[in-house]
């Protein structure tokens, strides 16, 4: 998912077009959460890991 958000971000940011920026963005912040809480130990979508 993070990896996906940068695509995005560099896609967004080549074409000039904002709603991939967003989405990019967005995409990154949620693949932190996910990381950080599975890291952490809480069980993320059922898995006790997130990658």
């Amino acid at each position: 998912m993070i990896i996906l958000g940068v695509i995005l971000l560099v896609i967004g940011y080549v074409a000039s077009i904002a709603i991939l920026w967003t989405i990019g963005i967005i995409l990154i912040v949620i693949g932190l959460i996910l990381w950080i809480l599975g890291a952490v130990g809480h069980a993320v979508g059922g898995r006790r890991h997130y990658w």
